[in-house]
C-alpha cells in the first residue's frame, strides 16, 4: 500500500492505541453523534498515529529502498534474464551507476509519507468513532483496514503513478515494448502525464489498487490479532515482537495480493506497447487480461515474477516501519502524559 499503520507500545506498559486518553462509552453516549464524530476526527491521538506512521514508513523505505528498485524492474522488464534480487541489483548498478538503485527515491518517500499519513489518521479516526473505547476484533480491524485503504487508494494513486514513471526513467531495459520518458521532476511528470495521456491517466492502476486494499486489510487484521494475542500474556510488546509480528502479518498479506501488485504495476508505469497497433497500455485495460497475457508468456511463475525482492523489501520495510511507528507513538503519549500530570 503502498500505505500501512499499527499500535502498541515497544517498549512501553501499554498500547498507545489503549493508552491515549480514551473517552469512555458514557461520555461519547452524552455528547452529541456530530460532537463525537468531529472530536474522534480530529483528535490529537489520531494526529500522532499518523505523523509516527508517516515517520516510520519513510525510515524504513530509506534503509530498504534498492529492494524495491529490483522488484519493480523484475515486475515492469519481463524480459529482464536475471531472476534474484542481488544480480538485479549488482546489473543496475554496473550498467547505470552506483547510486542508480536509489533513483527516484524523492518522489516515492513523497509519496509514501503522504499515503502512510492519510492511511493512518483515516484508520485511528475510523476507529475513534466504530470502537468508541471498547476493546476492537479482528473482524473490525479488517473492515477498518480495507476503508482506509480505499480512502488513501482514491486519494494519493496520482503521487504513485508519478513516483513509478521516475523511478524508471533513466532504465536501462530488456524489453523494446517499453517507451522512455523524459520528465524533469514531480510537477513535470504531472504536467506532460496530463496532456499527453489525459488527467484521468494519473489513476492508472485504480482498480488493481482498490483490490489491493485487502493487502494491508489482511496485514493489520494480522497484526492487530498478533498483537491481542501476545499483550494477553504480558504487559508490554518488546521491540522484537512488534518487529517480527510485523514481518509475519506483511509477509502473508505480500504472498496473497502479489500477482494484483504486478499488474497495478504495470499500469501505473502505463509505457508499455502492447497491442498490433503499437498503442500504449492505457488505465483501462482489463485486469484480468493482463493476468492472462502474463501466464500466457510466463507460466504461472510469471505472476509471482519478483517476488523474492519485493518479500525482502516489504516484510523488512514493515517490520522496520512498525518498531519505529510503535517507539514513536509510545514515547509520544507517554511525553504527554507526564505533561499532563505536571499540570496538576
Amino acid at each position: 500500500m503502498e500505505r500501512e499503520d499499527g499500535a502498541a507500545g515497544a517498549g512501553f506498559p501499554f498500547s498507545p492505541a489503549d493508552s491515549c486518553p480514551a473517552r469512555s462509552p458514557a461520555k461519547f453516549a452524552a455528547e452529541p453523534a456530530g460532537a463525537a464524530a468531529m472530536a474522534a476526527v480530529s483528535s490529537y491521538e489520531s494526529l500522532v498515529h499518523a505523523v509516527a506512521g508517516a515517520v516510520g514508513s519513510v525510515t524504513a523505505m530509506t534503509v530498504f529502498f534498492p529492494l524495491d528498485t529490483a522488484r519493480l524492474r523484475l515486475q515492469v522488464d519481463e524480459k529482464r534474464k536475471s531472476k534474484t534480487t542481488h544480480t538485479v541489483l549488482l546489473e543496475i548498478i554496473k550498467e547505470e551507476g552506483l547510486l542508480a538503485p536509489y533513483r527516484g527515491w524523492f518522489p516515492v518517500i513523497s509519496s509514501l509519507c503522504c499515503s502512510n499519513f492519510v492511511y493512518f489518521y483515516t484508520f485511528n479516526s475510523l476507529r475513534a468513532l466504530w470502537v468508541k473505547g471498547q476493546h476492537s476484533t479482528t473482524g473490525k480491524d479488517l473492515v477498518l483496514g480495507f476503508v482506509a485503504g480505499v480512502v488513501n487508494v482514491l486519494l494519493t494513486t496520482p503521487l504513485w503513478v508519478v513516483n513509478t514513471r521516475l523511478k524508471l526513467q533513466g532504465a536501462k531495459f530488456r524489453n523494446e515494448d517499453i517507451v522512455p520518458t523524459n520528465y524533469k521532476g514531480i510537477v513535470d511528470a504531472f504536467h506532460q502525464i496530463i496532456r499527453d495521456e489525459g488527467v484521468l491517466a494519473l489513476w492508472n492502476g485504480t482498480f488493481p489498487s482498490l483490490l489491493l486494499v485487502f493487502n494491508p486489510a489482511i496485514q493489520f487484521m494480522f497484526y492487530e490479532g498478533f498483537k491481542r494475542k501476545l499483550l494477553k500474556t504480558r504487559l508490554q510488546l518488546t521491540s522484537l515482537d512488534a518487529f517480527v509480528i510485523g514481518a509475519v502479518a506483511k509477509a502473508v498479506a505480500t504472498t496473497i495480493t502479489y500477482p494484483m501488485q504486478t499488474v497495478q504495476s504495470i499500469l501505473r508505469f502505463g509505457r508499455h506497447r502492447l497491442n498490433p497497433e503499437n498503442r500504449t497500455l492505457g488505465s483501462l485495460k482489463n485486469v484480468l487480461y493482463l493476468l492472462r497475457q502474463r501466464v500466457r508468456r510466463f507460466g504461472l511463475v510469471g505472476l509471482y515474477k519478483g517476488l523474492e525482492a519485493k518479500l525482502l523489501q516489504t516484510v523488512l520495510t514493515a517490520a522496520l516501519m512498525f518498531l519505529v511507528y510503535e517507539k514513536l507513538t509510545a514515547a509520544t503519549f507517554t511525553v504527554m502524559g507526564l505533561k499532563h500530570s505536571q499540570k496538576h
